[in-house]
């Protein structure tokens, strides 16, 4: 059995898509993984490294993948695109990550800290409630105005 080398992971709500390569490219795995069993895997694999999309979860599943000892890199959505072969759906987009994450001159994002996506999420919490001020005392002018 050859050793998986290289995963693609793509994160959904509930199930994932895992595509893994050896260190020659051959496809090793293909398959789906539950949410709650997805620790368990990647805790049975010898390290490897792991390329996933950076969206809203990466951060938190790239930590805990990190913590297991893989080697994880976050991929811009916009650099996995072009190596997306055919329709669009986990699988491939899994396929893809995966290719993707092994190119010499691909850019990667940075895993941010609990802290960091706290101190983010503060300043778009406060971006949000100053867009709603605005709008709204901007509906209430153009009320007023209709009434001279």
């Amino acid at each position: 059995m050859n050793i998986i080398s290289t995963i693609g992971l793509d994160l959904a709500k509930n199930i994932f898509q895992v595509h893994g390569i050896d260190d020659e490219g051959q496809i090793v795995e293909q398959r789906k993984i539950k949410r709650e069993k997805l620790l368990d895997y990647f805790a049975e694999l010898p390290r490897c490294l792991v390329g996933m999309e950076a969206c809203a979860t990466a951060h938190y599943w790239g930590r805990e993948l990190r913590k297991l000892g893989h080697d994880v890199k976050l991929i811009p959505p916009i650099y996995v695109k072009p190596y997306v072969k055919r329709g669009k759906n986990d699988a491939v987009d899994a396929a893809a990550i995966c290719e993707a994450v092994t190119r010499p001159h691909m850019r990667f994002v940075a895993i941010k800290t609990e802290d960091q996506q706290a101190a983010l999420r503060l300043h778009k919490t406060r971006d949000l409630l100053m867009g709603q001020r605005v709008a709204t005392s901007n509906a209430l002018r153009a009320q007023l105005a209709e009434l001279g």
